[in-house]
């Protein structure tokens, strides 16, 4: 690891320290994790954190409103939407946009997903990578193939992100974290069990790439696959089985305190 501007013996202290301040409820309120918490059904969790994830783009009051309207074209029932809507009922989605994802991009969403959730419980499978892999890029490139497996608009690639454009995949790679880490302090929702939180990868948001510089955990001019790599691997030096924990201490350092 590169010399950090807090001396290298205190660093883990001072960010274990911020991951106890951010991985609290309290955390949540003004989050988008807040859009699956208002779910009991491990499917419900899955679809609304996958929207409110891919939606994760610009202010986070506006993520939130544009999630929760969305769930609400749903009917606030997701999973049972796509296993039971009727074609009619898929005129209202047509004009709903948020940034540059619009109506024909969520109607493909609701296609794919309908299909995959007819014939699968979880999406946690089409991420799922052997224990000896070293992280879960092998996952994201199958999520991303298997997603754009059916006919699809060629204008809704953009919004799922592949290590293979070597894009940093933060949304993605937040809503990993929001599935598969488990440590009991009612943020993070540890409903997949079959990917280990030492594969995850760090999500890069402005926020944390800002930080990230600052403590010298990140090198490089741009944010991309490699430095999130880059980013995740000094993190595992500061906890290996559970890394991407410290995303709490890097976004909180920079949106709460301007770090």
């Amino acid at each position: 690891m590169k010399k950090s501007i807090i001396d290298a013996p205190d660093l883990k202290a001072f960010l274990d320290a911020k991951v106890d301040q951010y991985n609290r409820p309290v955390f949540i309120e003004t989050d988008p994790i807040s859009i699956p918490r208002q779910y009991k059904k491990k499917q419900d969790i899955e679809i609304a954190g996958l929207f409110a994830a891919v939606l994760a783009w610009g202010q986070r009051v506006t993520i939130i409103n544009k999630s929760n309207q969305l769930l609400a074209l749903m009917e606030n029932s997701p999973h049972d939407f796509l296993l039971h809507h009727q074609a009619r009922d898929l005129n209202r989605f047509e004009k709903f946009k948020h940034r540059t994802f619009n109506g024909t991009d969520t109607l493909y969403f609701i296609k794919f997903l309908s299909h995959y959730f007819k014939r699968h419980e979880s999406l946690e499978d089409l991420f799922r990578v052997p224990r000896h892999e070293v992280n879960i890029e092998p996952g994201l490139i199958n999520f991303h193939r298997v997603f754009f497996s059916l006919v699809y608009p060629s204008r809704t690639r953009k919004h799922i992100a592949t290590p293979e454009r070597k894009s940093a995949c933060k949304r993605i790679n937040m809503f990993l974290r929001w599935m598969v880490r488990c440590d009991n302090k009612g943020v993070d929702f540890g409903l997949w069990k079959n990917i280990s939180p030492a594969q995850l990868i760090c999500p890069c948001d402005v926020h944390v790439e800002r930080v990230a510089r600052k403590l010298k955990l990140m090198g490089g001019k741009q944010v991309n696959w490699k430095s999130a790599v880059e980013l995740t691997a000094n993190l595992k030096r500061l906890d290996p089985g559970d890394p991407v924990k410290y995303d709490f201490a890097l976004f909180g350092l920079g949106i709460e305190e301007k770090f």
